[in-house]
């Protein structure tokens, strides 16, 4: 029920009763409902920017877990790329030298992804830009992971096959040494014999008497027609043993195999003699390597003690004159 308020009449000297007009009371409720108003607003925003309704205040906890883990997810991702470029290093440095095969080439290991909105289904987002760069490291570590795994079945396939690699591989002298009169002429820069001019010498030069036999210093299969003669190297063989190898064994007396023959290492190929452009009877042997040339003093290991291969570097490095 309302207050009803008096005043004092002075002109009466009695207590009247005050009245108040439509206009009046509407003025005053005005006045209170736009006071409640103000006071109203004013809360809803002091509540929006000085407190934190516990909606809010779960929010912002599982975004401080989620940055957590974020970055513990960031440490992973180092340890895991650290890991990754050991097992680079130690398959191209250690586990494929080993094996004697190339190196994966640093394209193929970085190679990276093609597309332009490859990641355009997670743009536009918070965070988005973190997430996209994760995304991505977990990407590049997933294809050099995959391109690793390859790499090793490689390796386990070579390691399968190393006996038979071991035994293609060029490992002795083509000629014995009992039946060597000596070295002439080894790997490198060697005078001419009829050209008289310093020219590379691409193979090592034994001397012996003609029919002196002819060994093939690893397993393969003769990939030459033996029956045709070269200019230069005379009535000569060549044995492709796999793995990138190749011999060549020039200015034989006879040949005592066709093309597409297996020979095994140690098995008589032929003899020495004085064909093609020789100045004496000895036999011009060659290593290929991947379709180079290069030093067959490295690859007489298997039949010579330490102090012949000693003596047998010694002699290949001599600068004198070659005998083709």
């Amino acid at each position: 029920m309302a207050k009803v308020k008096y005043y004092y009449d002075q002109r009466s000297l009695s207590y009247k009763k005050i009245e108040k007009t439509g206009l009046q009371r509407f003025r005053n409720s005005a006045i209170f409902i736009t006071a409640a108003a103000l006071f109203a607003l004013l809360g809803i925003v002091l509540a929006d920017n000085f407190f934190e309704s516990p909606r809010e205040k779960n929010l912002v906890r599982n975004l401080e877990n989620l940055e957590l883990h974020y970055d513990l997810l960031q440490k992973r991702l180092d340890n895991l790329t650290l890991v990754l470029e050991d097992m680079q290093h130690r398959d191209d440095n250690i586990y494929r030298v080993i094996f004697e095969a190339d190196p994966i080439p640093s394209s193929i290991r970085r190679a990276g992804f093609g597309g332009v909105n490859r990641y355009s289904d997670i743009e536009g987002f918070d965070k988005a830009e973190l997430v996209k760069e994760t995304t991505k490291r977990i990407d590049v570590l997933t294809k050099q992971a995959y391109i690793q795994s390859k790499s090793y079945d490689e390796v386990i396939e070579m390691a399968r096959n190393k006996s038979d690699m071991l035994a293609c591989i060029p490992a002795i002298q083509p000629i014995s040494n009992k039946d060597l009169t000596r070295i002439a002429s080894g790997f490198g820069m060697r005078f001419h014999p009829i050209h008289k001019i310093k020219k590379m010498h691409t193979g090592m030069d034994f001397t012996a008497p003609s029919g002196t036999p002819i060994y093939a210093t690893g397993n393969g299969s003769v990939s030459n027609d033996p029956r045709k003669r070269s200019t230069g190297y005379g009535r000569y063989v060549v044995i492709d043993h796999g793995y990138g190898y190749e011999t060549l064994y020039a200015h034989m007396s006879k040949i005592n195999v066709t093309k597409g023959q297996k020979v095994k290492r140690g098995e008589v190929i032929g003899f020495v003699g004085n064909t093609g452009r020789s100045t004496a009877p000895h036999l011009h042997y060659e290593v290929i390597k991947n379709g180079k040339k290069i030093n067959p003093v490295n690859f007489f290991h298997n039949d010579l003690t330490p102090e012949e291969y000693e003596e047998m570097i010694a002699l290949s490095q001599q600068e004198n004159q070659s005998f083709d």
